[in-house]
This record gives structure tokens, C-alpha cells and sequence, in this order.
């Protein structure tokens, strides 16, 4: 009896693991860039004496949902999108090199290019400092221009280059605060030559609302299911105890 108790519990285990990966989902639907997480569930085998149809549940990270979000058309200039599998490089909170595709840019009060998260935005040369300008401009291949104040011509100089490198779904691995970081194990994610970029727009969230709350709600009966399980494998050794005590 408690072994069925002890399959039931490791299902309601994993059922609430990617009830809580959904939710997560769903309250970033609006979050600009943001990729879903993926959860799946598989099937482990109990070792030991008995049938070798015993197996408990565990939840797996099946990376990040590589769909693309829907494109938004901002006009603001140093808004940006990205392509399919390009990531922006940016500094993270440890000094460590992440990568987003969150693309609401501006610029501090030191000149530093920062997301709307406070990380620094690399350039192919380290962090990209902005000078007095009149007017910025991030061009299709991710070159940052300004025309200087001091400039009466009007000529835009280029003072960086975005770092945008191309990875899988599968080479980087979340870390919060709409980041990734390379997984363990892989190379140097170096600069894409071939990376396009679309100035005065951000790309939105990949979340499918309707999608997450079917799921929201097929977790829950599963959820239920598997408490009412646990509830009977109880109440059977209830049972057997009370005629045990009988003779």
C-alpha cells in the first residue's frame, strides 16, 4: 500500500514542479523577449524487489520554447529586435557575460548603454559608452551611431557595435530576471557577423495565454487525481491494519 502511496505523492511532486513552470509562463506574458519555459514529464524505474511496472514521476527541463514572439512596431530608437536564435550580450549582475532578447535599450546618466533591467549592454569591445549626442541610431547590423553635440555637420559617428551572438535554445540554460547564461560545457559564444537587427521595435513574449490556461487547468485535475490516490492508498491501509488487529 505505501508504495502506491509513495508513486501517487512523486506525481503530485512533479504535477505541482510544472504547475509552478506554467505559472511562471503566464506571469511574464507581457514581458518583452521573453521565452517560455518547457517542462516534461518521465517515467522513473523503482529498483528493488517487486514488478518492474513500478515507476514514480519526475518533471525534466526541456529548455526553452525557441518560438518566436510577435514583432511590435515602437519608433522608439533605441528599441531593438532581434532574429530567430540571436541573442543580445549583456553584463550581468556577477560580471559574468549573459544574453537576453529583451531590447529596451537606454542610455544612464554616466553614458552607459543598459537594458531596462540595469545590465550593461557589450559591444564586440566591452561595455558601449554613449558621448553627448544630439541624435542616436542603431543600425540593421547593430552599429550604435550619434551625432556628437559638439558637431555642427550633422555626420553620424559610430561609437559601438552590439554584441549579438547565435545560439540554440539548447546551448543556454535561464537565470532569471529574463537572462541566460551558456550552459556547461559550451564553447565561447562569439560574435554573429550575419546578425540582423530591427531598430523602433521590440519582439513580445512567446507565451500562448490560451494554451497556459488549459494547461493550468489540466495540472489541476491531474493534481487532484493524484491526491485522491494517495487518499485511497491510505484508506486500503486503514483497512488492511483493522483486520490485521481483528485476528
Amino acid at each position: 500500500m505505501d508504495r502506491a502511496l509513495y508513486v501517487a505523492l512523486s506525481g503530485a511532486t512533479q504535477t505541482l514542479r510544472a504547475q509552478a513552470a506554467n505559472n511562471h509562463n503566464l506571469a511574464n506574458a507581457s514581458t518583452t523577449g521573453f521565452k517560455a519555459e518547457l517542462v516534461v514529464a518521465d517515467a522513473l524505474q523503482v529498483g528493488g524487489e517487486g514488478f518492474g511496472s513500478r515507476v514514480n514521476a519526475r518533471s525534466l527541463d526541456a529548455g526553452i520554447d525557441s518560438r518566436a514572439g510577435t514583432l511590435l512596431s515602437t519608433g522608439r530608437e533605441l528599441d531593438v529586435a532581434l532574429g530567430a536564435d540571436d541573442w543580445l550580450a549583456v553584463q550581468a549582475a556577477d560580471g559574468r557575460e549573459a544574453y537576453t532578447r529583451a531590447g529596451e535599450l537606454q542610455v544612464d546618466a554616466d553614458g552607459l548603454l543598459r537594458t531596462r533591467g540595469g545590465q550593461e549592454v557589450l559591444g564586440e569591445g566591452g561595455p558601449i559608452q554613449i558621448p553627448p549626442n544630439s541624435q542616436l541610431s542603431i543600425g540593421s547590423d547593430g552599429s550604435v551611431s550619434v551625432i556628437p553635440l559638439e558637431q555642427t555637420g550633422g555626420t553620424a559617428v559610430t561609437v559601438g557595435r552590439l554584441k549579438i551572438v547565435s545560439a540554440a535554445p539548447t546551448q543556454l540554460t535561464r537565470a532569471g530576471d529574463n537572462l541566460y547564461f551558456a550552459r556547461e560545457g559550451v564553447p565561447p559564444l562569439e560574435a554573429s557577423g550575419s546578425a540582423k537587427v530591427v531598430a523602433g521595435a521590440l519582439e513580445s513574449s512567446n507565451v500562448n495565454i490560451a494554451e497556459s490556461m488549459v494547461t493550468m487547468i489540466e495540472l489541476a485535475r491531474n493534481f487532484e487525481l493524484q491526491t485522491r490516490a494517495m487518499k485511497s492508498a491510505d484508506e486500503n491501509a486503514q483497512q488492511a491494519a483493522s483486520l490485521l488487529r481483528m485476528k
